[in-house]
This record gives structure tokens, sequence and C-alpha cells, in this order.
């Protein structure tokens, strides 16, 4: 018996799933023994993307991990998400209208500065820049920026190392604000002072998360893996239906499960050209960083918002990785997510819209 996704004999699939896990649960405990921040994450990410870099196992050629197996624990994070949203959080509804604006404003500045420095900078051709440029939508970026005739290789690169360094530069630059590391306390480890979880309740987050993935999907919804389940959740929450929180343990096992997954995306890139998108990326994401900062800060005066809850809102990283964050630091992540699902809509559609206008100039280049 093999498996649809890698092809591999399921005995041999399940034990290198395993392993993987221990690479990446023994990189979470080194880098939660050495302080860092979102260790789990973090720690996973560097365990999995080194070894696959630096070791390149012929074991792992024809392996791909379960996006399936994935999904569900991003379904967990849903779940979490929705057992912050409390009447308290819809008040703050009113400043919606400014918030969004911003994040139209950040989404066509980023994709416009990202594509002068891929165009500039790096010297890629027009399409590529283009593709290259987008603060968001992941997968629509990759599929759409192929069919338009980008270098492959180069997008996948760029648009994976975005999240990777916001994820990596972001959780290091609030511990060094806050002077402690981000994730190995607060927000994550509050469930915990609400008493222990039971087999039921296990069960009940379980099924949450597995219901809430289905109803995503079934729905369409935007990031249908992380919105069903926090729809799901949010409605048992505010109902007084159910009373869900996940355990610390839970919640570092899906980071691990997250950051693995973001280091195997390293599986078969060549260095040279790793290298010369890192740079790029390090250049497009500090700038988005302090795009999203100054914004922030301006959102913050009119609105009354905690600066801290805007920045994390404006941030370009993936929505589950992003939330995860918001999670660690209890900074409303039913609100930076819903931020993070808007900004991903936002960049498919002007993406949609610019499209044409980029094959046209492409095609009367010299």
């Amino acid at each position: 018996m093999t498996t649809p996704a890698a092809s591999l004999p399921l005995p041999r699939f399940l034990w290198l799933t395993a392993l993987l896990v221990l690479l990446g649960a023994a990189g979470g405990f080194l880098a939660s023994s050495a302080g860092l921040p979102m260790p789990w994450m973090l720690g996973s990410l560097l365990a999995s993307g080194g070894m696959v870099l630096l070791v390149a196992p012929r074991a792992l050629d024809p392996y791909v991990f379960p996006n399936e197996l994935r999904s569900h624990f991003v379904a967990l994070i849903g779940v979490m998400i929705g057992t912050q949203v409390t009447p308290e959080l819809l008040g703050l509804a009113g400043d919606l209208p400014l918030t969004l604006v911003g994040l139209a404003s950040f989404v066509l500045l980023a994709h416009g500065g990202n594509y002068l420095i891929f165009k500039r900078i790096a010297g890629y051709d027009r399409t590529t820049a283009f593709y290259s440029g987008t603060p968001g939508g992941l997968m629509e970026s990759i599929v759409m920026g192929e069919a338009a005739g980008a270098d492959i290789r180069v997008l996948m690169a760029q648009q994976f190392l975005r999240i990777i360094f916001v994820i990596t530069l972001l959780p290091l630059g609030l511990s060094l604000w806050f002077g402690e590391a981000v994730g190995s306390a607060s927000g994550l480890s509050a469930s915990d002072t609400l008493g222990p979880v039971g087999p039921l309740s296990l069960v009940l987050i379980g099924a949450a998360a597995v219901l809430g993935l289905r109803l995503g999907r079934l729905l369409r919804l935007p990031a249908a893996q992380l919105t069903g389940p926090l729809l799901i959740a949010a409605t048992a929450t505010l109902t007084g239906v159910l009373d869900l929180h996940l355990p610390f343990w839970l919640i570092a096992f899906t980071q691990l499960m997250i950051g693995v997954t973001l280091g195997l995306r390293f599986k078969g890139t060549d260095s040279a050209l790793l290298r010369r998108s890192a740079v790029m990326s390090l250049i497009s994401v500090l700038f988005m960083l302090c795009l999203g900062g100054l914004l922030s800060l301006g959102l913050a005066r009119l609105t009354g918002l905690d600066f801290l809850l805007l920045f994390l809102s404006f941030a370009p990283g993936g929505v589950a990785e992003m939330s995860v964050v918001a999670l660690s630091l209890a900074v409303s992540p039913a609100l930076v997510s819903l931020h993070h699902i808007v900004r991903i809509l936002m960049t498919v559609t002007f993406l949609g819209l610019l499209q044409r206008r980029v094959k046209t100039d492409a095609g009367s280049a010299p």
C-alpha cells in the first residue's frame, strides 16, 4: 500500500513522518531551553529546514509531508482563536472601517514597493517581480504567477521566505521590546490557569476542529482550515454552549507541526538561489514591517486601539503563523486573524485586477 501524496509504501511514509516530528520536537526543546521566542515553532523550523538544506537525506526525495495533517493542526489554532471571541471584542467593530482602509493602503503600498525592490535591486523580470512582491496570498500568488510565466523557483523561494522571515524577525523583535521571550509564557500558557483539560474536553476540541474544517471547505471560506473552526468555537463560546480551552502541550505541538512543514519547504532548493532570495526577502520584509509600523502608529492615534494589536494585524506573515504569535501575546487573536484573512482577500483581488496590466507591460517590453 502506498500513500497518494508521496508514492511511498505506507510503513516507510509513517516512519519518515514520525522521525520528522521527533526532529522538530528536539529542535523545539533546544529552542525552549535556549530561551528563544516562539520556541516550538522556530525550533522545529530550524531543525527541519537545516536538515533538508545541510544534510539533504535521499530518503526524503520522494516524501511529501501530508498537507491534510497540517490542516487539522491549523484547525486547532482556529478553535483556540474562536474561544477568544468575546462580547467585548465585538465592541471594537466600530473601528474596523478605518483599520481596513489602512490595510488596503498597506497592501497596495507594500506590493508596489516590493515590485520595485525585486525589479530594480534584484533584477527579476516584471512578471516574477510582480508575483514575488505580493504581501499575502501565498498559494494564489504562486499559481497565478506560474500561469503568467514567472520564474517559479524564484517565486516560491520569495513567497515562503517572506513568511519565514516575518515569523522569525517579529517574535525576536518583540522579545527585545518586552525583555522576555515571546510565546514561552504569556497567552500560550494562560489556558493552563483555567484548570486541567480532561479527555471529554479534548474530544470536543478535536470535534470542533474537524467539523469546522469541513464547514469551512463546504462554504468555501477564505483560509477555510482556520476560519471554519474559528466560527464554530466562537459560536459555542458566545452562546455559552461550551467552554473550550486548549492545554499548553497541544498548542506547543501545533506550533511544532507548523514549524516542521515550513522547514521542509526548502527541500531541493538551490543553495545559490536561496542565498540571493534570502537577501532580497530580508530587504522586502524589513520594508513591509516598517510600513506596517508607520500605518499602525497613525491608526493607533486615530482609533485608540493598541499599537501592538495593529502591528500584528499588518505584519505580512501567514494567517496561521501570525495567529499563533497573537495567541502567544494574548493580543486579541480573533481581530488579528480577521485582518490577515482580509489582507489575503485584498491581495488576491488586487492581483486579479492588476495582472492584465503586468502581462501587457511584459508583452510590450523590448
